[in-house]
């Protein structure tokens, strides 16, 4: 990657370590990654790919194999593309492989803070609340 390209990738709007800033978050994806997994999915993957189906091969591939973050890997490799994020701290199958659960955190506050948000009828946008009453 060029220098004039890497330059145009943003930055995480917050840290791989920054689980506890959204502790209902952080306690699901300690006691269920699955889940959090299958909301990236679906809204990584605009509403194609739902949250339980996703959560489901989550839970068996890593049941089954101990091998939950290569999925987990190729969704937050697909996610950076989408928002042009930069590989932070480093490769994507090595944050998963080494702080799977932070990673999963961190996509999932990615999300939330650029809007997105998990519903139980599929991936919808938070509208944004209007600053201030109306005025004539």
């Amino acid at each position: 990657m060029s220098h004039a390209s890497s330059a145009a990738l943003a930055s995480w709007s917050s840290g791989l370590c920054g689980c506890f800033s959204d502790v209902p978050n952080c306690c699901l994806t300690f006691f269920c990654p699955c889940i959090t997994f299958g909301r990236i999915a679906e809204i990584v993957d605009n509403g194609n790919t739902s949250c339980g189906s996703a959560c489901a091969v989550h839970a068996i591939l890593g049941c089954y194999t101990g091998c939950g973050c290569l999925l987990s890997c190729l969704y937050r490799s697909k996610m950076r593309k989408q928002y042009m994020l930069k590989k932070s701290p480093c490769e994507d199958c090595l944050v998963h492989l080494f702080c799977g659960m932070c990673a999963l955190c961190q996509e999932y506050r990615e999300l939330h803070i650029r809007g997105y948000d998990k519903h139980s009828r599929g991936v919808t946008m938070a509208v944004p609340k209007p600053e201030g009453g109306m005025s004539r």
